[in-house]
């Protein structure tokens, strides 16, 4: 079985600002746009936390709280909240800040489930993951309610 990391050590942040060229019409950054973030930003907590390449299996719900304006600073802070045997789930949260005033707004979260991939494509084991805060562990426990519910919903999706 392979040693057990915290939280922290998967801990990566990313920000980008929102130019002319990713936006729609009313000025407002286009949704795939932030959703490719939230993948990229997901991905490096991933990795860092299996230290093997990973994909991406699934993007649970992921809600706009705030649109993103041109000019903001997108920042985005992602964990991995735990791990089972070869899959991850990982929290992202998107915060936009208004460089002129320096205004913080939550824009949305999402949690995502990598899966670790040995250099043949196939699933490899990670390590487990070690919650030390209150809040990690409440991840923690949560993420396993999730994965359960996730689980259940892609079983009755194969018995169609």
């Amino acid at each position: 079985m392979l040693e057990g990391k915290p939280v922290s050590d998967s801990i990566s942040e990313y920000a980008e600002l929102a130019l002319p060229n990713d936006v729609n019409q009313l000025g407002n950054v286009l949704g795939g746009k932030v959703m490719h973030l939230v993948d990229l930003a997901g991905a490096m907590a991933a990795i860092r936390h299996a230290r093997v390449p990973t994909v991406t299996v699934s993007v649970d719900s992921l809600q706009f709280l705030q649109p993103v304006h041109i000019g903001e600073l997108v920042l985005l802070r992602s964990s991995v909240n735990r791990a089972f045997r070869t899959s991850m789930e990982v929290g992202v949260k998107v915060t936009t800040e208004n460089l002129m005033t320096g205004q913080l707004r939550h824009t949305c979260s999402a949690y995502l489930t990598f899966v670790a991939v040995d250099k043949t494509g196939k699933p490899t084991p990670v390590p487990p993951v070690i919650p030390e805060t209150e809040e990690e562990k409440r991840r923690y426990r949560e993420a396993g309610e999730r994965r359960e519910y996730r689980l259940a919903q892609r079983n009755r999706g194969h018995g169609k």
